[in-house]
């Protein structure tokens, strides 16, 4: 039987607004259709930037409380709150910690790739295909071309 430690700080390279502690439960338990990650969101910081992806996500807040903004606006979810972002734009979400304690949080959705993530904000567009060499993180606007650009 699998195990999992408490959250470590993700990434040094995380900037300031953008710092939390991940445990990867659903890596670390070797899951194979479900990406489960338990957060711990310290005050004053943001899990993500606001984005949608292509597929279903769920939220549920363990401990302290979060600020959930998505398309229809901002609202203060407590522990307890068990919350759905659907496929696609209308699923766009940002969870920030604007209390003084740490917030626990899972996210769980599809482990199934290619992931594709959309930022409104910053009209960025991620694709993580599942090898490293191949991830890519573009503006949309002015980054389209044809499909049969540089074919011969």
């Amino acid at each position: 039987m699998a195990c999992c430690a408490g959250p470590r700080l993700r990434g040094s390279l995380d900037p300031e607004g953008y710092r939390s502690g991940v445990v990867r439960v659903g890596a670390e338990l070797e899951a194979q259709e479900t990406a489960i990650k338990l957060y711990e969101i310290p005050p004053g910081e943001s899990l993500c930037p606001y984005h949608y992806e292509y597929v279903e996500e769920w939220l549920l807040v363990l401990a302290g409380e979060v600020l959930v903004r998505t398309p229809e606006g901002e609202t203060a979810a407590p522990a307890g709150v068990l919350a759905r972002f659907p496929a696609g734009r209308e699923g766009a979400h940002k969870l920030t910690n604007r209390a003084e304690q740490p917030a626990r949080v899972i996210m769980f959705s599809s482990s199934r790739g290619p992931k594709v993530a959309v930022y409104p904000d910053s009209d960025k567009i991620g694709v993580w295909p599942g090898d490293d060499r191949d991830t890519v993180m573009l503006r949309r606007a002015g980054g389209q071309m044809s499909y049969y650009d540089g074919e011969v």
